[in-house]
Order: structure tokens, then C-alpha cells, then sequence
């Protein structure tokens, strides 16, 4: 059986350096207190708002962890600038916020001039789709302080103050609309290159999958960027709002239970998951090969389901219609302080978690 535990990732011990780190964060907030930039605490928010009189700056972080070094051992960078931008600006359209800017810190033990090439040059493409700006980064060069590439980056967004998605207007009966993921996204990779390597060795990215590609290109897909898509109904700044989302959970690491529940911290309901996108072959062949639980694979990875929108049932199929994804009502929201979830991986069940009231 392999878990993230066992690849390296202790989930529990990083939640509780997360905690750790807010909350010295928030200790700073004071400090602006009735001063343009004051910071608004959200405890469990995927970004951070900031009070610029107004509207709100959006701000949020993150990187493509160690789907990188998928990129290192087969030679191919060009798509993992997607990975990066999806992972900031996919956090920021949580609040309703429309991403506007990103820079990015390359970490690299020794600086390559081709490798940084495929890298921003992926990273621009997928910035101009998303109509997103690169003002500046950092490349820097540290040596033997690391093996190989880390590559993180902060998205700034912009937000009118009337169109704060806060999820406190969640209601019973609202239905959960997901949009279709095809691969692991840009989280629990750790896991993924454990199963590769314990099946078959360190050069086993280079081996061909089931796929038609070998398992390094497989796994290498990017992850959707549902960014500007969202804002086609939410309305990007100074645009009217088309639908009355209430809710927007990224389904990063954590999967489906950790981070749909902090849309639904406001308001002591839950939510049934009865129709969720099913994994693709490829994940579920990653599952199978790692034996890696239901739980322990809803728990780390999206499993098919990268994103998760709320509206009430009147908006629903008109959601739906505006959206140009692959997208379906997957749940809704009940009574019950709880998370239901129909699981679709290699061993389908169903898996509850109860909400702290």
C-alpha cells in the first residue's frame, strides 16, 4: 500500500506548519490597521485580500513541487510554466478575484539557459492566454542548497468589494457544479514518483506507459487553468457578474474533502458528492500500480475533479451553458455538517468526512 507518508509527505504535519505560518502572518495585519493596504483576515481563504480603499489586491503563492523533476529526468520543459500559473491564479478566482500579474523565483542548482527558455516560454504562452502580465522574477543560483529547479510564484489579482465570493450565502439544496480534470494537476507528485520508482526504477519516466507516450510525457500533460473561463460568468473587474456563484474550491492538495471545506467554513452545512467526475485511465493505473487506497487517493489528488463551483439549482444549467469546459452538476449541499463522497477510483466507495462545527 502506498500513501504520501510514505513518499515523503507528512499532510498532517503540513497543515499544522500552515496554521503555524498564518497565523504569524496575521499577526502582522495590525499593522496597517486604517491604512490603504490593510489586510482582511479569512481564515481557510485561497488567497488573501488586501484593502486598496476602492477595490481589493488579491495576492496568493504557490509552485509546481516536484512535477518538476518529472520535467528534469526526461529533458522537457516547455509545459510546466502552465503548471505554475494554474496554481496561483486558480487560487485567486476562488474569492472571484481576476489575476492580472505574476512573477515567479527560479531556485536552480546550476543556471541553463535552454531549460530557462522552455521554461518562460511556456509560462508567457499561457499567461497571454489567461491575459496575465510577467512584471519581473528572480533567477537565482545556489549551488549544492538544491538538486536541481524549484520554481514558485506569487499572482496578483484585482476584485471590487461587492463581489467577494466568501461562501457564507451557501445554502441547502445548492448544487456543485466541477470542472474536469484529466491528470494530478500540480500536487502529489511525491506519491506519483514513488509508485513510477518503486515499479520501475529511477529511469522508469522514460519507459513507455499504456498511453501511447511514455509515463514522463503522460505525466507531464498540464494541468487547466480554469481562470479566465470562471471570469466569462463571474465577470473580470468592472464587468457585470453573469451567475450568482457563491463558492469556488481549487481541488489542490487535499484533495476533494480539505479544500472543499473551506468554502463551507461559514456555514455549518455539508455537501454529497453522488455524480463525481471519474479519475482518467491514467490516474487509475497510477492507483492501481501504487495500491494506494480510495481514501488515500481522494485524500492527495483531485481524482478527476479539479475545480468546484456553487450556485443555486436556478443557475445551474444556465452555468453550465456559459461554461466552454467539461463541465457537470456533480453534488449539492445538505444539512449535515459532512462531506459524502461516491468515490470513482479504482475502488469505488463511499468515503465521509465530518466538518469541524
Amino acid at each position: 500500500m502506498s500513501s504520501y507518508k510514505k513518499a515523503g509527505v507528512d499532510i498532517e504535519a503540513g497543515d499544522n506548519a500552515s496554521k503555524i505560518a498564518y497565523e504569524f502572518a496575521k499577526s502582522t495585519f495590525f499593522s496597517r490597521k486604517g491604512m490603504i493596504g490593510e489586510s482582511i483576515a479569512d481564515d481557510g481563504s485561497f488567497a488573501g485580500p488586501i484593502d486598496m480603499g476602492d477595490f481589493y489586491l488579491v495576492q496568493c503563492d504557490d509552485g509546481v513541487g516536484t512535477k518538476m523533476e518529472i520535467a528534469e529526468r526526461i529533458g522537457k520543459f516547455d509545459t510546466i510554466g502552465q503548471d505554475l500559473l494554474a496554481m496561483v491564479c486558480d487560487d485567486a478566482i476562488c474569492l472571484g478575484a481576476e489575476t492580472i500579474s505574476m512573477t515567479n523565483t527560479l531556485d536552480t542548482n546550476k543556471v541553463d539557459a535552454k531549460i530557462i527558455h522552455a521554461l518562460m516560454q511556456g509560462l508567457a504562452k499561457a499567461c497571454i492566454e489567461q491575459k496575465i502580465v510577467i512584471p519581473g522574477g528572480e533567477i537565482a543560483e545556489i549551488g549544492n542548497s538544491v538538486n536541481g529547479n524549484i520554481w514558485n510564484a506569487t499572482a496578483v489579482g484585482i476584485l471590487e468589494k461587492d463581489k467577494v465570493i466568501t461562501g457564507a450565502n451557501i445554502a441547502i439544496g445548492d448544487k456543485i457544479i466541477a470542472l474536469k480534470e484529466k491528470g494530478f494537476r500540480s500536487n502529489g507528485f511525491s506519491l506519483v514518483r514513488y509508485i513510477i520508482e518503486q515499479n520501475f526504477g529511477k529511469d522508469g519516466y522514460l519507459k513507455q506507459s499504456p498511453f501511447g507516450k511514455s509515463w514522463g510525457e503522460i505525466l507531464l500533460e498540464p494541468s487547466q487553468i480554469y481562470s479566465a473561463e470562471l471570469l466569462k460568468i463571474l465577470g473580470r473587474f468592472g464587468g457585470k457578474r453573469k451567475i450568482n456563484v457563491k463558492g469556488i474550491s481549487h481541488i489542490t492538495g487535499g484533495g476533494i474533502g480539505g479544500n472543499f471545506n473551506r468554502i463551507l467554513k461559514k456555514t455549518n452545512l455539508g455537501a454529497n458528492f453522488d455524480d463525481l467526475f471519474a479519475p482518467s485511465l491514467m490516474v487509475k493505473e497510477i492507483q492501481k500500480m501504487g495500491k494506494v487506497s480510495e481514501q488515500e487517493a481522494y485524500k492527495t489528488w483531485n481524482m478527476g475533479n479539479g475545480m468546484m463551483i456553487v450556485v443555486a439549482p436556478k443557475d445551474a444549467d444556465k452555468t453550465l451553458e456559459m461554461l466552454q469546459l467539461d463541465a457537470k452538476i456533480v453534488g449539492e449541499i445538505i444539512i449535515d455538517p459532512k462531506i459524502i463522497l461516491h468515490s470513482k477510483g479504482s475502488n469505488p466507495q463511499t468515503i465521509i468526512y465530518n466538518l469541524e462545527k
